[in-house]
């Protein structure tokens, strides 16, 4: 479902006063404890020694890189000295693919999962996380880059249930859709040219796919899809915000699986 989007400057200015990490050593510290580093910010042309030590800690974690102007740097530190240098941190641990599926083992119940190509606002991401944890889902999956990722506004947004289901985090959710439909998993997305989600079949191993707040699911992932689900509406606003949307169609999924209350 499609949504407007939030502007990217208050995205960034809210994830600075939240996530952001400023300065060499302290950077490189938060590499060296092991603690998550969602995206690293280099200044372009910075090629000295600390530099490139901290490039290859990023390397060493398949942290994503981007290489900016000092005077984007500068508008992202603010008043904070950041010696060419900036982490966006997280605030919770990603889990493997495994791990979602043995959850689902224990539990004695299909895969329900859900993929979220570029969701991009913390909150979005985190909501979503919250109704995947109080509807029982088993893990939600995103990409590496262009998606919101587990950073502290997201797990606030969560209620704190990022903590608790599983996020994987990949680099191609194309290529992960292909690997698990080879386990058995089907896939629905939510797209308003779709058919009504009453007269789909959303019953069995399911990847519950959401799209980006502006564009909805990309054309690649949407072909990757085995079915394609509206949202039954009224009046003239035409869509619901992916988060709520998401929620609407996950207890369509638990219904035709006989949830009770």
């Amino acid at each position: 479902m499609k949504e407007e989007n939030g502007t990217k400057n208050r995205r960034e200015q809210e994830e600075s006063t939240e996530s952001l990490v400023f300065g060499r050593n302290e950077v490189l510290s938060l590499f060296r404890t092991g603690k998550t580093v969602e995206k690293l910010y280099v200044q372009q042309g910075l090629k000295d020694g600390p530099i490139r030590t901290i490039l290859r800690e990023a390397e060493k974690k398949g942290t994503v890189v981007r290489f900016l102007s000092r005077e984007r740097l500068n508008e992202m530190a603010g008043q904070k000295a950041h010696q060419g240098v900036i982490a966006l941190s997280g605030a919770a641990q990603y889990a493997d693919m495994e791990e979602v599926f043995r959850l689902a083992r224990e539990r004695g119940e299909a895969p329900l999962l859900y993929l979220l190509d570029e969701v991009q606002d913390p909150h979005n991401l985190g909501a979503m996380i919250r109704t995947a944890y109080v509807a029982g889902a088993h893990g939600v999956i995103i990409p590496k880059v262009r998606s919101a990722l587990l950073t502290a506004s997201a797990v606030k947004a969560s209620a704190g249930a990022a903590l608790y289901v599983p996020v994987v985090k990949v680099g191609n959710l194309v290529q992960t859709m292909e690997e698990l439909k080879k386990q058995g998993n089907g896939f629905v997305c939510a797209d308003m040219d779709g058919e009504s989600m009453y007269d789909l079949d959303l019953t069995g191993p399911m990847g519950l796919v959401m799209g980006n707040e502006g564009k909805g699911v990309s054309r690649l992932v949407k072909e990757h899809c085995d079915l394609i689900a509206r949202v039954p509406m009224r009046g003239e606003l035409g869509s619901l915000n992916v988060s709520v949307a998401c929620g609407v169609l996950t207890y369509e999924i638990l219904r035709q699986r006989g949830l009770k209350g």
